[in-house]
């Protein structure tokens, strides 16, 4: 090799590895403008709701829209907490999800375990038919459901919404069997040869540490139980046991609609999912890394 090649050569690779960085670097360029571009478009209408919470009634709907509403109307809060029923509509809320969150933890850990770690004859033809339940939409079931619940004289109260969660859900049974079949089996073993029963198992060994991702089933039952709004318009008829998604949808759909009031209990519809979420963000993500890292 020449004297010129000596000195040439080495030069071309930090040449090639800068042009590389270069491209990496413009590419996640592009990626981090693509998700702020995203984040905006998905906060334009939060950012409008609290704006039109604050807004008098005859300018909610003004266009181009006020942003930044001159005076601010707080009393809107006011009046919306105490002229519509939020108080009653909360504490409906709050109960069928109290029963719920129970139900979903309770039947889909026990469920998700037994699909796991015990073993039956058809086992894994149960657990694809449960998979394959996921395919059929809830309206295609809503009839028959309706007529079963008004033989047995729920209809109107809150047991059509809170029953069949102890019956488990599909999608978090399977996410909890993966976790389920990521632990480890010395310890289940150690406990059954000193002649604990699979239930003890359960109790005391794998719940304990399926926390993280119950936590993550905890969450995402809470979200979809409190925007609930088709079950709770089917079943519940009186206005007195109306949640807070069916409450609002009774006076948003009024003849005098008083916007100004509904605005504000949205916004704290809102608020509360992200206060949880803020609470609950370490055991959501560490629940989820290993249901997404041993699904197979």
């Amino acid at each position: 090799m020449s004297e010129r090649e000596l000195v040439v050569a080495p030069s071309v690779v930090p040449n090639a590895f800068e042009r590389f960085l270069r491209v990496e670097n413009f590419v996640q360029l592009l990626l981090r403008l693509a998700l702020v571009f995203g984040a905006i478009v998905i906060l334009i209408p939060f950012v409008w709701a609290v704006s039109a919470s604050l807004t008098p009634r005859e300018l909610i709907f003004a266009f181009p829209p006020r942003w930044f509403p001159q005076p601010l109307r707080w009393d809107n809060y006011v009046q919306a907490l105490t002229v519509l029923p939020f108080a009653r509509y909360a504490l409906n809320t709050f109960i069928i999800i109290f029963f719920v969150e129970i139900g979903t933890l309770l039947s889909c850990s026990l469920v998700a375990f037994g699909f796991a770690r015990l073993e039956f004859p058809g086992r894994n033809l149960l657990f694809y038919l449960m998979l394959g339940s996921m395919m059929v939409p809830e309206q295609v079931t809503i009839v028959p459901l309706y007529q079963i619940f008004r033989l047995l004289g729920w209809i109107n109260t809150y047991l059509p919404l809170i029953v069949p969660s102890f019956f488990g859900v599909p999608l978090y049974i399977f996410l909890l069997r993966q976790f389920f079949r990521a632990l480890p089996r010395e310890l289940e073993d150690a406990a059954r040869i000193d002649g604990a029963s699979w239930l003890r198992v359960f109790w005391t060994i794998d719940a304990p540490l399926a926390r993280p991702a119950l936590a993550v089933i905890a969450v995402f039952t809470f979200l979809q139980t409190w925007t609930n709004f088709f079950y709770p318009l089917i079943f519940l008829h009186s206005s007195d046991q109306a949640t807070l998604a069916l409450g609002l949808a009774y006076y948003a759909t009024a003849v005098d609609q008083p916007w100004q009031l509904v605005m504000p209990i949205t916004v704290l519809m809102m608020i509360v999912p992200i206060v949880l979420f803020f609470f609950v963000q370490r055991q959501f993500f560490s629940g989820l890394s290993p249901i997404r890292f041993f699904i197979q």
